[in-house]
């Protein structure tokens, strides 16, 4: 196993490597900060100069563009700096902020939406066209079909009612709707109270999302390996249903999960926009678009060097993963 994982990690490096690279390439050819200069309406300060700007950031377009990206490759690898902004603020320390702000977003959402949909798909694969399974699956898929933002919208109402329910009966209000926090003073307790009351929200709109996707195609993988052959022998032997469920089909059926949880990792990252919109949570989905409309050049790769980062990761885990439930990879 340790050499299994040794191998893939090597082969991921490279591919990042190679990955972030033509990044870098692709976001200079496109990109052009120059033009923020150009045509900004706030008059230049005495002293200033465009190509100085430009060259400071390491993204002037009249320098040849390997003598950039190699600049740019020693310092992160000298001295981890991900390099400037148009605007000359700091890239990597910006990152890090809106990956920390985005690490509290999803990882509560992450994890129930896959243990309540991967539960989910097992339950209703089980009971197949028993009332349950058509119930749960109606359900899931509509809320499949729903805008993010009609959800959102849906829960926020419902959250504002509840909340002048409390403040009438109760003189307090149970949920906060934008933001991460509020609370400004030195007592953990009521900070970690405060961050709950900011993120409940947030977190059912993101668990929902990623619920009834993790249903449906857990109920999809399962259905089709319990009609496979070792299932029916191991049946036929007279081992009962649930015991041949959970020691023969579900693991088979765990290993496209896993792999389609890997792959979401970046994902739940920089696509929670519209939930980091609707709630004013300034994460790391908010700050790529802005990469994008401000021809930013070394965050937009930063970004996606993050994003590359937990989707290597993740297809790690789901290596592992996958070679624990089915040890055959391993061999192979």
């Amino acid at each position: 196993m340790i050499r299994y994982i040794i191998r893939r990690c090597l082969n991921y490096v490279v591919m990042l490597f190679v990955a972030v690279s033509m990044t870098y390439f692709l976001a200079s050819i496109f990109m052009d900060p120059r033009s923020n200069y150009e045509q900004s309406p706030i008059k230049p300060t005495p002293g200033f100069s465009i190509e100085n700007s430009l060259n400071a950031a390491n993204i002037n377009d009249k320098t040849p563009i390997f003598v950039r990206y190699f600049r740019w490759l020693t310092g992160i690898v000298t001295r981890w700096d991900w390099g400037l902004s148009p605007s000359q603020a700091p890239v990597g320390s910006a990152v890090a902020h809106r990956v920390g702000v985005s690490l509290q977003l999803v990882t509560g959402a992450t994890i129930l939406g896959i243990l309540i949909g991967v539960s989910l798909g097992v339950y209703t694969a089980i009971r197949q066209y028993k009332w349950q399974d058509r119930v749960l699956n109606s359900m899931s898929t509509f809320l499949l079909v729903v805008p993010t933002a009609v959800m959102i919208l849906f829960i926020v109402n419902i959250a504002v009612l509840i909340n002048n329910s409390c403040d009438d009966s109760f003189g307090f209000r149970l949920f906060y709707v934008t933001g991460l926090n509020s609370y400004q003073g030195d007592n953990p307790f009521e900070y970690i109270v405060d961050l709950l009351q900011h993120l409940i929200l947030p977190t059912i709109s993101m668990t929902i999302s990623g619920m009834v996707g993790y249903h449906l195609t857990q109920r999809t993988y399962l259905l089709d390996t319990m009609n496979a052959d070792y299932v029916r022998t191991a049946r036929a032997k007279g081992l009962p249903l649930n015991i041949a469920i959970r020691r023969h089909a579900l693991r088979t059926s765990l290993i496209p999960t896993a792999v389609d949880v890997a792959f979401s990792i970046a994902g739940m990252f920089t696509g929670a926009v519209m939930t980091e919109s609707m709630y004013a949570i300034h994460g790391l989905g908010e700050y790529f678009l802005e990469t994008l409309s401000q021809n930013d050049i070394n965050g937009a790769t930063a970004v996606a060097a993050f994003g590359a980062v937990c989707t290597l990761a993740g297809a790690l885990l789901a290596d592992i993963f996958s070679a624990w439930l089915d040890p055959r990879i391993r061999l192979s």
